[in-house]
């Protein structure tokens, strides 16, 4: 392990440079290891509904070493994570939002396009929620082509998704049913069973 290298450099070597780059490299750690924690919690949310507060605080740790650390990729992560905890888990859209924006604009500076797709797709919801209806539209469109042209195929099937919930709620049944048709399509081509069960409720709901 690098950190451990550096530690013998440090104590055995006499490089007192080497605490310093140790710093950075566990904050790195410490970062990956808060978000990754921290998603998995947001996945238990999702199955079972029931909220954990050691969600957002890892979520902000992470953003805080990533900022830190001046990873700009990083922190657009975390934030972006941290509106997603205020959006999805407590409800609240318009506190989410900001952190969406911070993490898209962050992301786009470095060319984050997986970051961005996440930041815009949010800012859709908040903006369907919000009535702005052709705006939440155009949102989600950037969000698929986003993940599109990086080949992040489960993601574009989800936006998919995404656009036929909302022509359907639009009252647009020919292009929710396009879309829907589009997802499913995407969803198989790369083993996305999880999508490809949600096309089919969206589906049937649709017939209802």
């Amino acid at each position: 392990m690098q950190a451990e290298d550096l530690f013998e450099a440090a104590m055995f070597g006499g490089d007192t440079s080497a605490l310093d780059r140790s710093d950075d490299v566990l904050d790195a750690v410490e970062a990956r290891l808060s978000m990754a924690r921290g998603k998995v919690l947001h996945v238990r949310f999702l199955n079972d509904r029931e909220e954990n507060s050691r969600e957002v605080a890892l979520f902000e740790r992470a953003a805080e070493l990533y900022r830190r650390l001046e990873d700009a990729s990083g922190e657009a992560h975390a934030v972006f994570w941290i509106g997603c905890w205020h959006q999805v888990v407590k409800g609240e859209g318009a506190t989410g939002r900001p952190y969406f924006e911070q993490s898209y604009a962050l992301a786009k500076s470095v060319g984050d396009r997986l970051t961005m797709s996440y930041a815009v797709r949010h800012l859709g919801f908040t903006d369907k929620d919000a009535g702005r209806l052709d705006l939440a539209r155009e949102r989600l469109a950037e969000s698929v082509a986003l993940r599109r042209e990086i080949g992040f195929r489960p993601g574009e099937a989800a936006g998919l998704l995404a656009l036929a919930h909302l022509a359907a709620e639009t009252g647009d049944r020919p292009a929710a049913l396009q879309h829907l048709d589009e997802a499913q399509a995407v969803a198989r081509s790369c083993g996305a069973k999880a999508v490809s069960g949600w096309v089919e409720q969206a589906r049937a709901s649709m017939r209802a």
